[in-house]
Formats: C-alpha cells, sequence, structure tokens
C-alpha cells in the first residue's frame, strides 16, 4: 500500500466481539445480518441503511438492531462505522434505547459523538483515547437508565467462558453440562437469553477471531486457520453472509487491535473443548 493509499484508507480498531471503523466509504452492501448492534456515524455528510422491509434511512446517526437484516450505502461519505456487543453492558443499554430495527438518530443526539471523532480522526494524540472514544459515542447514543435486568447467570457464565477460550469447538452438552443444564433446557435458554441459536452463536464468534486474524496475518487463509474456519472458502463465505462484504475488503485498510473497551462480564473457566474424535459442531 502507497503512502496516499494510507492516507485515505479506513482505520479498523478490532477487539474480540467487535470494531470501530473510522473512513470514507462510497460502498453500497447488500442485505446481511450479523450479531452486533451497528452504529454509523457520518462525519462530514449522511449515510444511508435500509432494513428488511427495503425502505431505506439517510441521516448522520443511524443505529441497526442486532440480527436484523440490513444493507447500507456510504454515500461517499467520511464516517465511522461501529459494532458492538449486544451482550456487553453498553450493547444492552443501547438496545434498550431503540424504537425500531433501523434507528435514525436525532442530529442534536448525535453531535458530540461527530465532533470527538472529527477530533479523533485529525488529531489523534490530543483527543479522546480509542476506548473512551467508542464507549463516549456509545454512551451518548443510548437513552434513559441502563437495564437492571441482566442476562442469566447461567448464560453469562458460557459467554465468559467462550470468550475466554482459545479453542471454539465446543459442544452444546459440553456447554450445558458446565451450567447443570439437560442439552435441550440449556439450547432454549440460550436463544431465548441471546437470540442466536448456541452453534450459530458460536460461528459469529468464530467470525470476530477471524477479523482480528486477518488485521495479524494479512493472510485469508492463515486466518481462516487461526480462527479455526475449515479453509478460507469457508471464512469467505462465512464473512459474506454476516457482513455482506468479502473479507478482502478489510485488508485495504489499517488495523488496530485494541482491549475491548465494554464491560462484558466477569472471568470464567475456559469451556472444555471436544475431543478431537469427536465430530465437529459446525
Amino acid at each position: 500500500m502507497t503512502k496516499a493509499d494510507r492516507s485515505t484508507a479506513i482505520r479498523w480498531y478490532l477487539w474480540d466481539g467487535g470494531f470501530l471503523a473510522i473512513g470514507r466509504s462510497d460502498a453500497v452492501v447488500p442485505a446481511h445480518a450479523h450479531h452486533a448492534l451497528q452504529i454509523v456515524i457520518g462525519v462530514d455528510g449522511p449515510m444511508a441503511v435500509s432494513g428488511p422491509d427495503g425502505v431505506w434511512h439517510a441521516g448522520r446517526g443511524i443505529i441497526v438492531r442486532h440480527d436484523v437484516e440490513h444493507s447500507y450505502d456510504g454515500k461517499g461519505a467520511f464516517g465511522a462505522m461501529l459494532f458492538v456487543d449486544p451482550e456487553s453492558a453498553e450493547g444492552r443499554w443501547l438496545n434498550s434505547s431503540l424504537p425500531a430495527d433501523v434507528t435514525l438518530v436525532p442530529d442534536q443526539r448525535v453531535e458530540g459523538c461527530i465532533a470527538e471523532l472529527r477530533a479523533f480522526a485529525l488529531k489523534p494524540f490530543e483527543s479522546l483515547e480509542i476506548g473512551a472514544l467508542t464507549r463516549h459515542c456509545v454512551h451518548s447514543l443510548s437513552t434513559g437508565v441502563p437495564p437492571s435486568r441482566r442476562l442469566d447467570p447461567r448464560v453469562t457464565a458460557v459467554l465468559s467462558a467462550i470468550r475466554t477460550s482459545d479453542d471454539l469447538r465446543v459442544s452444546l452438552e459440553s456447554a450445558a453440562a458446565r451450567v447443570f443444564l439437560s442439552p435441550s433446557r440449556f439450547a432454549h435458554l440460550f436463544r431465548l437469553q441471546v437470540g442466536l441459536p448456541f452453534r450459530r452463536y458460536l460461528l459469529w464468534r468464530k467470525l470476530t477471531r477471524a477479523m482480528l486474524a486477518i488485521g495479524r496475518e494479512d493472510s485469508i487463509s492463515a486466518a481462516a486457520h487461526e480462527a479455526g474456519f475449515a479453509d478460507a472458502a469457508h471464512l469467505t463465505r462465512t464473512f459474506h453472509q454476516m457482513f455482506g462484504i468479502p473479507p478482502s475488503v478489510m485488508m485495504r485498510g489499517e488495523f488496530f487491535e485494541i482491549a475491548t473497551p465494554f464491560e462484558v462480564g466477569a472471568s470464567s473457566p475456559p469451556l472444555s473443548s471436544q475431543p478431537a474424535s469427536s465430530p465437529s459442531t459446525f
């Protein structure tokens, strides 16, 4: 990548479970769905998102609820895209603030976030630290008081263990046994609380690991291997299904791996992975 290319490249600030991407985009991304709340902020102009009904919403601030099919149009604006883990404390607060699957944020509510993003883009060493900037944007877009109701502690224990596990080849049976539930009872509880089947959630977590690996390895094949996908084709198919673009698009940008800026719950011992002889759960 040339110096000129880097000056206009999208910057990806990645953590395990989400990212903040800052740059200019004229892409139109087709319909896709992922397990993250998505915030779109247009710093110097509007961007647009359409929901399952195909109606486009254009503005300086748009929020998409997790697991909702949507399309995106950058409209050539310089801005930011932020993915928030819906199981985090900030994600639950933001989600409780949303009146619709695709929410157009009033300009006055997004002004503070725009100002801080602009300052960070121009003078990153004189503005908010990246984690603080990320939290500031989520907090400024969340209304009311943070919800007091938390996830079922059994689900929280499994989620925490997944986050700390190096191996995501985890069976439903081993996860259920960890919290002393039958597989059928745990599967029902997990889907009710998280909104996704257990295996689908694991696939999402593998994809977020792959995003980190793309930044580290600069190779889709190496990232697929590191994140536990069968091969580069499997990663590419999953990436396109959940993000609407191939992973090669990310490789045009600059990568910065950061600690998660959000509260994701207490740590928990890793889940036991399946024995090597067991069939894959994916």
